[in-house]
């Protein structure tokens, strides 16, 4: 069971919490394939440098093979000149890992799980403002002695009062249930999850 509390810090209830989900042994290896893959997969992999076949000019021998007491040379586009080709350099490419879907729920799963193992994870009623306003998150995470902390609010998709509200707080982020990862668990000292989504979640990752 999880006490639930209201914004303002009070305890209004319980919630019984699927085991499968928020009460799983942490598997470090597993969580760590999951970061890696997370992490590849925001590299850009933009980087492009251009082979010697690639590089304009050098198509006429600088000059003859023997008699000049140099040394010879083919292509004035030689890796080894200056304004050459690259040997071996990057090419755009995709850093992207794969990972079963199976794996990458438990995975968060087990992020989740820890979070509840170490007290920092709370369940809140009505996470939901009227409208957009910084003071609003300000008052939540005092409530709940977050002040200083890196916090994650897990809320419902389109709660966008709350993302809003959130976005000039360089230590708040606000992710839905459909945007769960293991990096932003881990990363929070703090996770505010909207009551509302615990049955969506424990039935994807359950």
């Amino acid at each position: 069971m999880a006490k639930v509390y209201d914004l303002t810090g009070k305890e209004v209830g319980e919630i019984e919490l699927n085991a499968e989900v928020f009460g799983r042994e942490f598997n470090g290896g597993l969580v760590h394939q999951a970061v890696v893959m997370q992490m590849a997969a925001m590299r850009q992999g933009t980087s492009s440098t251009k082979l010697r076949g690639e590089v304009r000019g050098g198509g006429k021998k600088p000059w003859k093979q023997k008699g000049t007491g140099r040394a010879r040379a083919g292509s004035i586009r030689s890796s080894i000149w200056v304004g050459g080709g690259v040997t071996f350099g990057p090419k755009p490419r995709s850093y992207a890992k794969a990972m079963p879907r199976k794996m990458r729920r438990l995975a968060i799963a087990c992020s989740l799980s820890s979070k509840v193992a170490a007290n920092e994870l709370v369940v809140v009623e009505g996470l939901k403002f009227d409208n957009i306003k910084t003071k609003q998150v300000v008052e939540v995470v005092k409530s709940f002695d977050a002040t200083d902390k890196k916090v994650l609010f897990i809320t419902v998709v389109g709660n966008t009062n709350v993302e809003k509200s959130a976005a000039n707080m360089p230590k708040v982020k606000v992710i839905s249930n459909m945007g769960l990862n293991c990096m932003d668990i881990l990363n929070a000292n703090k996770i505010i999850l909207d009551k509302e989504v615990i049955g969506a979640i424990e039935e994807v990752l359950g």
